[in-house]
C-alpha cells in the first residue's frame, strides 16, 4: 500500500513539474518609429519590425491581458500592460539578441486575419477576451490560422529562436506580446555548470569513502 501511494505521489508531483511552465513576458520600452518596437524578454533584447498602428510601452496603457484567453493550459497571463498593435497586413520580424527557448506570442483581438508563420505552433490558451471570444483555427502544417471571430490566446513555437515572422492581414486593429521560456545558456555556461556537477560528484565520493573508512 505504501508503494502504491509513493507511486502516486510521484506521478502527481511529475504532473505538477510537467504543468510548472513559467513564461517570460517581453518589457516593451521604446517605438523609435512607426515600424519598430523594442524591449527586453528573459533579460534579452528583442525587437519587432513591422508597420506599426501604435504601441503600449513601459507598462502604461489599457490591460487587455486579463481575461481567461491567457490562462488556460500551462500558460501564466501576460504581465503588466505592454502591447504592439497591428493594423496594416505585411511581414513582421520578431528578433532577439541571443538565442531563446520557446516562443510564446499572446493575441488580443485578432478578428477575420489569416496570418502565416515561419515555424509551426501549437495552441495553449485560447478563449474569451476584452473584445469578445473566438478560436484559433490552424492550417494543416500548424504554421498559420485563420479565426473565428474575436481571437484571444497563446501560441508556443517550441525550439530556439533567434528570430520569427510572419504575415498577417490588414484589421482595424489587432494586437500582440511575446514570451519565451528563457535564454539559452551560452556554451561557456554550460561548461561551467558540468563542471559545478562534476566537483559536487567528486566531493560525494570523496565523503562516501571517508564515512566508510
Amino acid at each position: 500500500m505504501f508503494a502504491k501511494i509513493l507511486v502516486g505521489a510521484m506521478l502527481l508531483t511529475t504532473t505538477a513539474m510537467a504543468q510548472a511552465v513559467t513564461v517570460q513576458w517581453a518589457s516593451l520600452t521604446a517605438q523609435p518609429d512607426a515600424s519598430t518596437v523594442k524591449g527586453t524578454v528573459a533579460g534579452v533584447g528583442v525587437t519587432f519590425s513591422g508597420s506599426v498602428s501604435f504601441s503600449q510601452l513601459n507598462n502604461t496603457g489599457f490591460d487587455y491581458w486579463i481575461d481567461n484567453g491567457y490562462t488556460q493550459g500551462v500558460v501564466n497571463r501576460p504581465t503588466g500592460t505592454d502591447l504592439i498593435a497591428l493594423n496594416i497586413g505585411g511581414t513582421k520580424r520578431i528578433t532577439f539578441a541571443a538565442p531563446v527557448k520557446d516562443v510564446y506570442i499572446a493575441f488580443t483581438s485578432w478578428n477575420g486575419n489569416s496570418p502565416t508563420f515561419s515555424a509551426p505552433f501549437t495552441v495553449v490558451s485560447q478563449g474569451c477576451g476584452f473584445w469578445g471570444c473566438g478560436t484559433f483555427n490552424p492550417n494543416m502544417a500548424s504554421d498559420g490560422f485563420s479565426t473565428s471571430a474575436e481571437v484571444h490566446g497563446v501560441l508556443k513555437f517550441a525550439g530556439t529562436f533567434s528570430s520569427i515572422t510572419f504575415t498577417d492581414t490588414t484589421e482595424n486593429w489587432h494586437g500582440l506580446t511575446i514570451g519565451t521560456s528563457g535564454a539559452v545558456p551560452e556554451p561557456a555556461s554550460w561548461a561551467m555548470l558540468i563542471a559545478g556537477f562534476g566537483l559536487t560528484g567528486a566531493a560525494m565520493r570523496r565523503r562516501r569513502a571517508a564515512i566508510a573508512a
